[in-house]
């Protein structure tokens, strides 16, 4: 392959060698740089590449794409760009033949709900005949391979190199997570959506190695609309004028008012034995009623923006409505069926917005009591382990403070800073370190009626301690419970 294909749709200033270029190669991994590549220099936040240029040069690099000024012997070629992560992205399109030009692409952006939305997209795509990868802060899938996920959105390489597996592998179709870093950091550039969603905005993700502000969050999540042919958006969203600004897309709306292109009414909270969900009338553009088995309100949010982007791709009325009484997401208020008694769940939530916003929606449906397993990792700000004990002991019935993922700190420290929160609140509290024997107390203390939440693991399948990767998946836990202890 010619240097100048892959440069094909870049601005660029060749400053020594030649595009001529025969490459073997494109990498930006600087310890897998052999004979005949093309390293491409990111400056990261903790490495700049650049600083490795005599070292992929001894290795055999033919060429090295820069956005800073360097030297480098006559015989390899220098291309300079403006942002060479742009330029990575834009490379790997090329070098993988620009495979999102055969497929229908789906990207998902929002504060809360991508998870969620993206696996309900995927459902009903799926059931209806279109073979749908999916690229997601749990997993990648592509047909029968699966691929623990370590971002939210992949560096640009490997999307692309996701994409191209995915043409390969038959699929017509791809929904992916965008995160507002994936966007920032443009690893979603290179080419355009064919449909990007907006779910909501709350502040998040705002520090020192993520966003300055709630400004520059919100406008990394408006880089998606500027860079889809058709949008779809929460038209009830307070920031939804944010999201809009400067956009070159179709829009289209969904929410819980007659504003909007696709709408919701008549939404009843469903408490079956063992399950909770909600159920709606569907208005709008198209006319029906909706079953979702997961609760909470914002399941009604997540189910409309599936249904608004599953109208585009023309599935039946009939299929939505299956695929979506069906639906389940690992460890996104994913209910465990161990009893009729009372309710079992698993969520993601690992932050106070997130937990506040849970127990509030699991406290719609009136249960005996609600009970909150919980801890919170080590390593990390202590101001969470206040919020979060806090919010739980206000919300909550009952708070069981366990261990998460105490990393290099002690779990016993980590719970006493959890308790300093716990109790500003009314909520009653136990503490009980070992995960499992939490999860054991839960259980075999239920009193009918209960709704019982395992937060802040959700889809993790590990526990960290001193630096190593315990398995550990709150299913087998619980699998592993029944087995020894009888529940009725």
């Amino acid at each position: 392959m010619k240097l100048s294909k892959l440069l094909e749709h870049l601005n660029f200033t060749c400053i020594q060698g030649s595009t001529d270029t025969d490459i073997t190669d494109l990498l930006y991994d600087s310890r897998k740089v052999h004979e005949g590549s093309v390293f491409v220099c990111i400056s990261g936040s903790v490495r700049d590449a650049h600083e490795f240029i005599p070292e992929v040069i001894e290795k055999g690099a033919a060429a090295v794409v820069v956005e800073k000024d360097v030297t480098a012997p006559e015989h390899v070629t220098v291309i300079k760009v403006n942002n060479t992560r742009k330029a990575l992205a834009f490379m790997s399109a090329a070098y993988f033949d620009y495979p999102a030009e055969k497929l229908k692409t789906i990207g998902i952006t929002g504060t809360k709900g991508k998870t969620t939305t993206a696996y309900m997209v995927r459902s009903i795509l799926e059931k209806s005949g279109f073979k749908t990868g999916l690229i997601g802060t749990i997993e990648t899938i592509i047909g029968d391979k699966v691929i623990k996920a370590s971002n939210t959105t992949p560096e640009s390489y490997i999307v692309q190199q996701y994409f191209r597996e995915m043409v390969d592998a038959g699929c017509d179709s791809v929904v992916m997570e965008v995160s507002s870093q994936g966007l920032m950091l443009h690893r979603v550039s290179g080419f355009t959506f064919d449909y990007g969603i907006f779910t909501n905005l709350e502040p998040d993700h705002i520090g020192p190695n993520e966003h300055k502000d709630f400004d520059d969050y919100a406008r990394c999540k408006a880089m998606l609309f500027k860079q889809c042919r058709h949008g779809i958006f929460n038209g009830d969203d307070p920031h939804l004028d944010r999201m809009l600004e400067g956009h070159t897309c179709d829009v289209e709306t969904f929410g819980l008012s007659d504003k909007n292109d696709l709408w919701a009414k008549d939404i009843q909270l469903l408490h079956k034995p063992g399950c909770l969900g909600v159920t709606y009338q569907l208005e709008g553009k198209l006319s029906m009623p909706v079953e979702i088995d997961i609760p909470g309100k914002f399941s009604v949010y997540n189910s409309l923006t599936a249904i608004a982007i599953c109208l585009n791709f023309g599935v039946e009325a009939s299929a939505i409505q299956s695929a979506l009484k069906d639906v389940r997401v690992k460890g996104r208020v994913e209910i465990i069926p161990i009893s009729p008694r009372f309710t079992l769940m698993i969520d993601y939530a690992h932050n106070a917005m997130a937990l506040e916003s849970l127990l509030l929606s699991l406290k719609e449906y009136h249960p005996k009591r609600l009970v909150s397993v919980f801890g919170c990792g080590g390593n990390r700000d202590p101001h969470r382990r206040f919020e979060m004990g806090e919010i739980s002991s206000k919300l909550a019935d009952l708070t069981v403070v366990t261990s998460d993922n105490p990393r290099f700190e002690e779990p016993m420290a980590i719970i006493e800073d959890i308790l300093v929160g716990v109790k500003k609140g009314p909520g009653k509290y136990i503490t009980i370190p070992d995960r499992k024997e939490a999860i054991r107390y839960c259980m075999t203390h239920a009193e009918d009626g209960d709704v019982i939440v395992l937060a802040g693991k959700g889809h993790e399948d590990y526990q960290e301690i001193k630096g190593v990767k315990y398995p550990m998946d709150e299913r087998d836990l619980i699998a592993d419970i029944l087995k020894e202890t009888p529940i009725s």
